[in-house]
């Protein structure tokens, strides 16, 4: 009796064109919330905001009632607020950021077009994988015309609405306090660093964010 040849296994790997399709679907099918350039984004900001207000000055201090005279000249009152700026700086920019916010609750009409122009911003411009184009009723943009789309919806709602008005009635105020407190806030008392005065600033995280994720996002525009 003669036996059956054997039947040997037969294997049907995917190809590589496959799997980079496959794995490109994947990377395509990512919104723009779950790229890893803005979650590198978000989670900068968030840490420098942290590292930001942790070095702000105790609020008494800033409010210490015995340390207030009249400058007698306006160069004493120039140098007054540079030197009050340069140690009560994360301070005065959390006091005009709260004058800032508390203006915007108060309009919500500004507060919902600004809101929106931002997001329009984020998820249509910033972090659009750039495998992904524009579709708006079915035409779909560029990202040259997508930038012009979105310049032009920002001077409609910064010129054209109440949003540029309460931004700069806002940032008046918060100015305008903070030097009026610098002005008659006597430093001497002040233990200024000279670290401290070469210092970015508090808000230096938006450059370093942007290249972090700029940097994040070159893996991910290799790959697709």
């Amino acid at each position: 009796m003669s036996s059956s040849p054997a039947i040997l296994p037969i294997s049907n790997p995917q190809s590589p064109a496959i799997l980079s399709a496959a794995s490109g679907g994947s990377l395509q099918s990512q919104g723009p919330v779950t790229t890893p350039a803005f979650r590198v984004f978000i989670n900068h900001i968030s840490e420098s905001l942290r590292h930001g207000l942790s070095q702000r000055k105790p609020w008494a201090e800033l409010a210490d009632r015995t340390a207030f005279s009249k400058p007698e000249s306006l160069s004493e009152a120039t140098s007054r607020i540079r030197k009050n700026y340069s140690y009560f700086r994360v301070n005065y920019l959390a006091v005009v950021a709260l004058i800032l916010g508390f203006s915007l609750v108060s309009h919500p009409f500004s507060l919902i077009l600004l809101v929106g122009l931002l997001s329009s911003w984020i998820f249509l411009y910033l972090f659009r994988p750039s495998d992904q184009p524009l579709v708006v009723f079915g035409r779909t943009f560029k990202d040259s015309e997508t930038l012009i789309l979105l310049v032009l919806l920002s001077v409609f709602v910064v010129f054209l609405t109440s949003v540029g008005s309460v931004l700069v009635s806002a940032l008046l105020v918060g100015v305008a306090l903070v030097c009026a407190h610098g002005a008659f806030r006597v430093p001497e008392d002040l233990f200024l660093d000279e670290q401290d005065n070469v210092s970015p600033g508090f808000l230096s995280f938006f450059s370093s964010a942007a290249s972090s994720a700029a940097a994040a996002a070159v893996p991910v525009a290799a790959r697709t």
